[in-house]
């Protein structure tokens, strides 16, 4: 496969998994604003930090109104990771490698493309937002149906697979990252029923809310949420699962193209040396220390995929 097509389906996916983070943060942060009304501005800061696009919307606005930080998330064509915008990407990649996709996905990712387009062609009252997002949510698992129903296990399944456990290991740790040192109004809150209230929110954001209570039922501590969202291999969304899904792919690759890569060596350090460890250790540690390095981490997995794979001729 060439290097520009793998990178094609590569990207897609990525762009497709988070405009679906993307969504459930903007809902996370729509429901921790309504339960803490006084301070809304910070919960809306805090998620535009958490994905990456605070630095950006401080350019164009002066203030962290739900209804500005919305749309700016949404629709904002002077946002290049707005989920209108990563969608159409999306799109633009799925096109450029559309002969290695079956019919359901590309028709999938190209419907989802023209659904949001016209979902978001206004701007989205707040009394809409809570359909709109679910409506996000949707295209998203439409496409990934058609992808894991249809298409052949091969190299492109590998890196679209690749890209997308990629970018929701990123989403994952900026989400325990930015929760446990903006979120948290004081130390003092912390145990308290506004710090569960915001933990609650977080497992929301992740599609982790009733899986958690399957596993340690009515107990909400921070402790229990970290090692959840981090070591339980067996929660879709968590650090561990997602490192172990791209060694699975990593290696996949190397055995079909029979040479070894730098990407399948970091992949497995990732996984041996900061996946392996008790989630107690991981405190005494630091959190943010944690995740910090994991996303240094995954950031230089990413790239290696790139030069290992030639994705840029």
């Amino acid at each position: 496969m060439l290097g520009k097509t793998a990178g094609s389906l590569y990207w897609m996916a990525r762009y497709l998994e988070r405009s679906e983070n993307n969504a459930r943060l903007i809902d996370a942060g729509f429901r921790i604003a309504l339960t803490r009304s006084s301070t809304a501005e910070a919960e809306w800061r805090s998620v535009l930090v958490t994905a990456g696009q605070n630095y950006a919307f401080q350019q164009t606005h002066q203030d962290y109104s739900s209804q500005r930080v919305v749309d700016f998330m949404l629709r904002d064509p002077a946002n290049p990771s707005s989920i209108l915008s990563v969608v159409k990407q999306a799109r633009d990649n799925a096109r450029t490698a559309r002969t290695y996709l079956t019919r359901e996905v590309w028709e999938a990712v190209n419907t989802s493309w023209m659904t949001l387009g016209a979902l978001l062609k206004r701007q989205v009252r707040e009394d809409d937002l809570p359909d709109v997002l679910a409506a996000i949510r949707q295209q998203s698992a439409l496409v990934r149906g058609a992808f894991s129903g249809t298409m052949l296990r091969n190299d492109g399944y590998n890196f679209a697979r690749i890209g997308t456990f990629l970018e929701r290991a990123d989403n994952t740790a900026r989400i325990l990252d930015v929760k446990y040192y903006l979120l948290l109004p004081s130390v003092a809150h912390i145990g308290s029923s506004i710090d569960n209230v915001q933990w609650e929110t977080i497992l929301r954001s992740v599609s982790a809310h009733r899986a958690y209570h399957w596993l340690y039922g009515t107990e909400i501590s921070a402790l229990k949420i970290a090692e959840f969202l981090i070591l339980y291999k067996q929660m879709p969304r968590s650090l561990a699962f997602c490192c172990e899904q791209m060694n699975d792919n990593l290696d996949l690759l190397q055995r079909t193209y029979g040479e070894e890569t730098d990407a399948v060596r970091m992949g497995s350090s990732i996984c041996r040396d900061r996946l392996s460890r008790p989630i107690q250790s991981i405190f005494d540690g630091g959190l943010h220390e944690f995740i910090t390095d994991f996303l240094r981490a995954n950031a230089a997995l990413a790239q290696q995929v790139e030069r290992d794979y030639r994705f840029v001729e």
